[in-house]
């Protein structure tokens, strides 16, 4: 299967490091939500969606995680049950710019098919005191699971509101790319290219954070798609909550 290298590079990757190097910082967390809503598309049936994380920060910038999360026998995505996410990861600090590179791989369980791919991407932020904005790029190269390619081109940014625990958040991207197999192509865009929006609102005190975004796309009601991943009734507007803790 063509995916599996995303995976591989990240464990060869990992191994590389030498853990005598300098310290070695583990963090992990749980989260619920109301939906999985990833680029303005449910990931989860528009269904309540568990998920865990865990990330180890290495050594010279790297770090090494993976995050595991239901999607509740998405049609998206082969009716999967959930989905794991390995993720090796490389940050600098440049200029008062944080600089991020990763490289992903989406595995599903319990899907019908083969449905795994991988995905690259990089990003560059600033943060201002309380404001902070950010761009990414996120490329998953022609894989026969997407059928075709994929680039993810975004913006996104945050303010929090002085002396309160409270942030705004609001993010704008664009979807598109190459069609091999239309039907299959349908998974991360239904309708072709297309462009998602958020606007939110996070509570943050310690490790608990509480948040609730709302997520739209530009895609048509009135589209009529002959995919089975398409899954065109779960890519309107919605508001989705969320909780998360961090260890």
């Amino acid at each position: 299967m063509r995916q599996r290298p995303y995976l591989l590079a990240a464990l060869t990757g990992a191994a590389l490091v030498s853990p005598a190097a300098a310290q070695i910082a583990p963090h992990a967390g749980v989260e619920v939500a109301t939906d999985e809503r990833r680029r303005g598309l449910s990931w989860s049936d528009s269904q309540l969606a568990p998920a865990a994380w865990a990330r180890i920060d290495l050594p010279a910038g790297i770090d090494l995680g993976a995050r595991v999360t239901g999607t509740r026998g998405d049609p998206r995505h082969g009716g999967a049950d959930a989905v794991i996410e390995p993720t090796l990861g490389y940050s600098r600090l440049a200029g008062g710019f944080r600089l991020d590179g990763f490289v992903t791989g989406h595995l599903f369980t319990g899907a019908r098919g083969s449905l795994d791919y991988g995905e690259l991407g990089a990003g560059a932020s600033y943060t201002l005191g309380p404001v902070e904005a950010g761009a990414e790029a996120r490329y998953a190269p022609s894989q026969r699971a997407i059928g075709g390619d994929n680039l993810y081109l975004g913006v996104r940014g945050r303010v929090g509101i002085p002396v309160t625990p409270w942030s705004l958040t609001a993010s704008l991207g664009r979807s598109s790319g190459s069609v091999d197999d239309p039907i299959r192509a349908a998974r991360l865009r239904p309708t072709g290219s297309y462009r998602d929006w958020s606007v939110g609102l996070e509570h943050i005190t310690g490790p608990v954070t509480l948040a609730l975004v709302y997520t739209g796309t530009d895609i048509s009601d009135d589209a009529v798609v002959v995919s089975p991943y398409a899954a065109l009734d779960h890519a309107g507007d919605r508001i989705a909550a969320r909780a998360s803790i961090g260890f």
